[in-house]
């Protein structure tokens, strides 16, 4: 079975060396309380790293479930609605969750994985439930945006860099450097493209903290546990996930590497908007037979439970 595609382990330079050489040896606890477990967020734990999900907007898709998404039989329908039934709305309706996440890092700072759907005058405004609420769950969780050090996109599509950059052209996280994986923005570039280009990555490159990175990064070690990139490609050409790390656990932050309970439960089932669907079919076997393998919890963008195990998928 094909693997998802892993090149050479690179630590970031700027910021992120600055975070792993403050790792150290830290540790955290699990029983350490946070503004974001006081205020009820929905967390998980891997090793010294506590991964916060925040909820940036919700709505539904404008395509019904059964014309976003490649044939399923009635039995792999109804077993994605026993793991997500939140996701199942009226008339065929998909509802979905637009989700963003924070991992607290064990000595101080936070890495946020995608950016939502941004503001009113974002360029999801045209499909997605604009303005989105990023901000104020991050506030709400205790976390400032200068805490922000590391901004990880896990691809370019507009529901996932909203709150990157504002529509001015300002990043909304001052001291963060934002990690992008080259292949996607190359691809960009190849395809003329005339939005994402000019509102999210030449004002990084203006201001200095884009790092456009090449296969599996590692973003920071603590004792216990690591924080690295894992590319995913396929939904995007230069898809990414981020893969937390724990002696004992993991937790994968899978972007849109399934969009809708039912590629967990089949994951042969194609997606209508992959850029290329048997490597995106391809990377998602590989994914959910490797989390099967050890204990692991997929932190999802847009289903609407947003921690599940590779396991529920089972018809």
């Amino acid at each position: 079975m094909t693997k998802p595609v892993r090149r050479r382990v690179v630590l970031l330079g700027g910021v992120a060396a600055g975070l792993s050489t403050a790792f150290g040896t830290a540790t955290a606890t699990a029983s350490v309380r946070t503004a974001a477990h006081a205020a009820g967020f929905t967390t998980r734990q891997a090793g010294p790293f506590e991964i916060i999900a925040l909820l940036d907007a919700h709505g539904p898709f404008f395509l019904p479930l059964r014309e976003s998404f490649g044939a399923a039989t009635d039995e792999v329908w109804a077993s994605a609605e026993r793991v997500d039934p939140g996701a199942f709305g009226p008339d065929g309706a998909w509802n979905l969750d637009f989700r963003c996440f924070a991992v607290r890092l064990p000595h101080g700072g936070v890495a946020l994985v995608d950016a939502g759907v941004g503001p009113a005058s974002s360029p999801a405004k045209s499909w997605a439930p604009v303005p989105g609420v990023l901000l104020d769950r991050l506030a709400e969780a205790g976390i400032a945006r200068d805490d922000v050090r590391l901004v990880v996109l896990t691809h370019l599509h507009e529901d996932h860099f909203g709150w990157s950059v504002s529509p001015e052209g300002v990043p909304y996280f001052p001291n963060a450097r934002y990690v992008v994986q080259r292949t996607e923005i190359e691809a960009l570039e190849r395809a003329g493209d005339d939005v994402v280009l000019s509102y999210v990555v030449e004002p990084l490159r203006r201001t200095g903290q884009l790092d456009a990175v090449d296969g599996e990064v590692c973003l920071g070690r603590a004792r216990g546990g690591s924080v690295s990139t894992l590319p995913t490609p396929g939904h995007t050409p230069g898809h990414q996930s981020v893969l937390v790390h724990g002696s004992d656990s993991r937790v994968v932050i899978t972007g849109d590497v399934l969009v809708h309970a039912v590629q967990l439960v089949d994951p042969e089932v194609s997606y209508r908007f992959e850029a290329d669907q048997d490597v995106a079919r391809r990377t998602r076997l590989a994914l959910l037979d490797d989390t099967r393998r050890r204990p692991t919890w997929l932190a999802t963008a847009h289903l609407t439970r947003p921690f599940v195990r590779a396991d529920e998928g089972g018809c």
